[in-house]
């Protein structure tokens, strides 16, 4: 079994009332420099092994930044980016019709904004990554030595993640889903890897 510590991105600029996916919004330099203390200090209390698992957009790829400064090594997985909204990413909720997100709802599960990706992809994504995250033979050597894993994520991947963990199928309503994560949260959860 492995045990994952996945924080929560902190908040981006301007990200109030948008659809939040693959659009890649700054985030106040003093937020990161936070999170990155406080994933630091929580390495050095707990003993765990100086590695961290990050997307490449920018609200999780720059806490791996500033850890590498501070002797991590870091390592960018697309498999880790929250889930494409298509069309509706970056846009306002409010300018997204109320059929749209009606159809959503009723279809949970495969509905797929134009260009996007579904629930169920994601859920496909995630599960990939929780079985095989690391594919670099000299991963293989630094992952060996610890049955721990550390990453900043999204809420979204968390969300289906800590499902995944918990033997949850996908859901198929939207009741179903849990309220997200709060920015920089900390979830610890166990899964089963194969690599």
């Amino acid at each position: 079994m492995t045990t994952l510590y996945i924080w929560r991105h902190p908040k981006p600029l301007a990200s109030a009332g948008i659809c939040l996916g693959h659009t890649d919004m700054g985030v106040d330099r003093r937020k990161l420099k936070r999170l990155a203390h406080h994933i630091e200090r929580f390495v050095r209390v707990y003993q765990l092994p100086k590695v961290i698992w990050v997307s490449p957009l920018q609200r999780s790829f720059k806490v791996g930044q500033l850890l590498i400064q501070r002797g991590f090594i870091c390592h960018v997985a697309p498999e880790l980016t929250e889930i494409n909204f298509g069309a509706w990413d970056g846009q306002s909720w409010e300018k997204i019709s109320k059929e749209d997100i009606d159809t959503w709802c009723d279809n949970f599960a495969d509905f797929t904004p134009d260009n996007g990706e579904s629930l169920q992809q994601l859920f496909e994504r995630v599960a990939t990554w929780l079985s095989t995250h690391n594919t670099e033979k000299n991963d293989l050597l630094t992952v060996s030595k610890s049955s721990s894993i550390l990453a900043v994520g999204h809420a979204g991947w968390i969300t289906a993640a800590k499902m995944i963990a918990a033997g949850n199928p996908v859901p198929q309503l939207a009741t179903e889903w849990s309220a997200p994560v709060a920015y920089n949260q900390l979830s610890i959860f166990k899964y089963a890897r194969n690599v």
